[in-house]
């Protein structure tokens, strides 16, 4: 992520912000199950670098918003591009069925760790 002038965890960031744009701090923590003030710090750094904006909400004025600039938005080909590259490269010696198997292993485990957490599953984030 680092060719893309990203830092570690920021692309999860723009990754729940490409499905959803306009989340708050705290929903963005929920989703990503860190802490809000994890969420807050990141996003005054992804600002100053220009991949996203905060904004008042319209209804509610005690809320802020995250929004993703242009830049923010043009970053999602490249950057799942990588994802996907990555991922073929970890998984190349698998067979198909192996692949299949892994993935349905690992659907479990994360079932499994967010009953123990106790956290709403959002599976594709």
């Amino acid at each position: 992520m680092r060719r893309h002038g990203l830092h570690l965890g920021q692309n999860h960031v723009l990754a729940v912000l490409w499905e959803n744009d306009g989340r708050t701090p705290g929903e963005m923590a929920a989703a990503l199950n860190v802490t809000t003030p994890t969420v807050v710090k990141m996003a005054t750094r992804m600002a100053a670098a220009g991949l996203l904006t905060r904004r008042q909400d319209d209804q509610d004025k005690r809320l802020v918003r995250l929004w993703l600039t242009d830049h923010g938005r043009e970053l999602r080909e490249p950057v799942e591009a990588d994802r996907k590259a990555l991922s073929d490269k970890v998984t190349a010696e698998l067979t198909d069925a192996e692949r299949a198997h892994l993935m349905s292993a690992l659907a479990k485990i994360y079932r499994a760790a967010a009953d123990l957490l106790g956290e709403p599953l959002e599976l594709g984030t």
